[in-house]
């Protein structure tokens, strides 16, 4: 069985990893390997954490993957322009053989994460072999698309998961056999995880590893915008060419489970009291004078029950929960599944934020996603606007769906650790 719960003999081909010469930083070239790293682009909070990624080290990665210039245009020639002169610099340096790597998490509480980077050849819908789960939106993926134009490059691996035939199967052998090597690289990053990767380039063991994973399908677990600028990308280039495939990390869920978090909302100029008026007799709404991990208790208690949200931003947070079941069936399209029609995610769309509040979801104006709770709430306070908290789906709601082929709201789960970006990078026309 696949990680969607797919039944995996009606796929006409499963996954096809490929090996690649990826692109490494030359640790004598910059500061240390950590302050070159960076979250995904995606979960950068800018522009706080973009200016301290900046500042971290002259040569840090989200100066590729998130440039900053006046125009989009200008953006990516930046980012392009960077590319070329690290790489004549030799601040990133091809490695010499095309290889397979393989790529450990660990953190200060026992997590342990280990997957396998290359590059999957992108697979068309009906095909089955790539699930995604969420929708996503057009600009980002016209933002991405032109970046990855500019810089012919794949600047950081998306996530996906699979369900592996346990520890006797052959890409997870390949796993713990390369894991007791000496690695590539080794570094710890400032949010306490360590980093290690090594490299598989004999062609028996690649071709075992490639055997193994035919068989399986995947679920995109964090890249849904770069799977989809992948598949513009591929539609733009004559077949067969380098963008026929995309890069990513591939992690056996049965024997390393991902963790699974919300996404948070912050909504611009709309102040906290200004949200919570046109609530009042539609949900239930209490006001919780705690701090946010009691606050975050509650709302997971009250998430239990039904559809639950936790509004913050004037200095206190507001339990909202308890919708009411009219409506809910005047908003909620009934074309559904139950349990996409259930979702937080779906209530807070096509309830609160098309209905209620009237704020486009895909308007960066008026919408920001952030995956950090925290600063979820720092910034509504900061900006005057409203943080709405969400909690975590469970894994097996996300599994059911991307088997029925339905969409999640976008933005509805995160799921890590997330790779770090900057360990290894992939030119196309290497």
């Amino acid at each position: 069985m696949n990680t969607a719960g797919h039944s995996e003999a009606t796929a006409r081909r499963g996954l096809e990893l490929t090996p690649f010469r990826g692109l490494r930083y030359d640790p004598d070239r910059v500061g240390s390997l950590a302050a070159v790293t960076s979250p995904p682009y995606d979960v950068v909070v800018r522009p706080d954490g973009l200016h301290h990624l900046q500042d971290a080290d002259p040569h840090n990665i989200v100066r590729l993957i998130l440039p900053q210039a006046t125009t989009p245009a200008e953006r990516n020639e930046q980012a392009a322009r960077t590319l070329r002169r690290w790489l004549s610099e030799g601040v990133l340096a091809a490695d010499a053989e095309p290889g397979l790597y393989v790529y450990e998490q660990r953190d200060g509480d026992g997590l342990l994460q280990r997957g396998i980077i290359g590059t999957l050849r992108l697979s068309d819908p009906a095909e089955g072999v790539v699930l995604p789960h969420e929708d996503v939106m057009p600009h980002v993926v016209a933002d991405r698309a032109a970046l990855m134009r500019a810089t012919s490059a794949n600047l950081e691996p998306l996530l996906l998961t699979y369900r592996g035939n346990g520890s006797a199967a052959a890409a997870s052998q390949a796993v713990e056999r390369a894991a007791e090597q000496p690695p590539l690289l080794s570094t710890t990053t400032e949010d306490g995880f360590s980093h290690r990767l090594w490299s598989i380039t004999d062609a028996a063991d690649v071709a075992r590893v490639q055997s193994d994973l035919a068989q399986h399908q995947a679920l995109i677990a964090d890249g849904h915008h770069r799977w989809a600028t992948y598949r513009r990308l591929r539609a733009e280039h004559a077949s067969p060419s380098p963008w026929d495939y995309g890069l990513v990390l591939l992690v056996d869920t049965a024997r390393y489970p991902l963790r699974v978090r919300a996404i948070h909302r912050l909504l611009h100029g709309l102040p906290v009291a200004q949200a919570l008026a046109p609530l009042d007799g539609l949900f239930r709404i209490q006001h919780l004078d705690v701090p946010l991990p009691e606050a975050l208790e509650s709302l997971a208690d009250a998430a239990c029950a039904g559809n639950a949200f936790l509004l913050a931003g004037d200095g206190t947070f507001h339990l909202v929960d308890r919708p009411d079941q009219d409506l809910l069936s005047r908003t909620i399209p009934t074309d559904r599944p139950a349990a996409w029609r259930t979702l937080d995610a779906t209530v807070l769309h096509s309830t609160l934020l098309d209905q209620v509040w009237h704020i486009p979801e895909d308007d960066p104006a008026r919408i920001a996603y952030i995956h950090d709770t925290a600063a979820t709430v720092r910034k509504a306070e900061l900006d005057g606007g409203t943080a709405v908290l969400l909690h975590p789906v469970r894994e097996e709601v996300v599994r059911d769906l991307a088997r029925q082929g339905v969409r999640m709201p976008r933005k509805s789960t995160s799921f890590g650790p997330k790779p770090a970006s900057g360990l290894v990078l992939r030119a196309l026309d290497l």
